[in-house]
């Protein structure tokens, strides 16, 4: 048996990278899982490719774009609809315009805010409508250790991260008697397509911050995701996971 057998969740930004390995890991473990992403042809076809390499048909995909109250309300929807009910929301969606503060437009600085922290908040919102009815469910937040140090050209991406741990913690609290938990995970120097197309200099500079020497696979951040989402964080909520190979303890 999986540790998400019957279960259903939903994970959005979820058509590639860090999402795409939460769904697969989700799938692996028995869930029914729903992936949301701005491209919507690109979840479809990820969901596709999921289903078909597992049981099939328990994977499908949607366009979400989570800046929309509406979109991401029938993302959720969509769920229950399909499958039944909604156990897992994984808030994942994120983009990133870096900039010193000097040459950050507010634009870019309200686009990171509204997809990470707006995103999230509407994510935990429309998933917390549903799970309290049922008296259970999980909601993960995908934060960054950004949100715990700050990085240079990253007051928009190191503000967003951090105001997602606060909306965490609150959301944990007014949940928590409903049989809801809410919890985060801030994941460091994760090898994905975007981080592995660093100068050489920035990604041997970033490697020498951590003490396991070494960056994390994307199924590592994914089994914590796991490890959340499952009963063996039972008795866990408002908690902030770092997985960060020892970087900034």
């Amino acid at each position: 048996m999986g540790m998400l057998d019957e279960r259903v969740a939903v994970i959005t930004g979820a058509a590639q990278g860090i999402g795409l390995e939460i769904a697969r890991r989700f799938l692996a473990e028995g869930a029914r899982v729903v992936l949301g992403d701005v491209n919507g042809e690109a979840a479809e076809k990820s969901a596709a490719e999921l289903a078909a390499a597992g049981d099939g048909g328990a994977a499908i995909g949607a366009r979400c774009d989570v800046t929309s109250e509406d979109e991401v309300g029938a993302l959720v929807q969509r769920a229950v609809a399909e499958f039944g009910s909604l156990d897992v929301m994984v808030n994942n969606a994120g983009i990133t315009r870096d900039a010193t503060m000097r040459k950050m437009t507010l634009e870019d600085f309200r686009a990171v805010l509204d997809v990470h922290l707006v995103g999230s908040w509407l994510g935990t919102r429309a998933a917390g409508g549903v799970m309290r009815e049922q008296k259970r469910g999980s909601i993960i937040n995908i934060s960054s250790i950004s949100g715990k140090v700050g990085m240079l050209g990253q007051t928009n991406y190191s503000s967003a991260k951090a105001g997602m741990v606060g909306l965490t913690k609150a959301a944990a609290k007014e949940l928590a008697y409903l049989g809801v938990r809410v919890n985060a995970i801030q994941p460091g120097l994760i090898r994905t397509a975007m981080t592995e197309a660093l100068r050489e200099d920035i990604w041997a500079a970033k490697l020498a911050e951590i003490p396991m020497a070494r960056a994390a696979e994307p199924a590592e951040v994914a089994g914590v995701a796991l490890f959340l989402a499952s009963e063996l964080s039972s008795y866990m909520t408002g908690t902030v996971l770092e997985v960060t190979g020892g970087r900034y303890m």
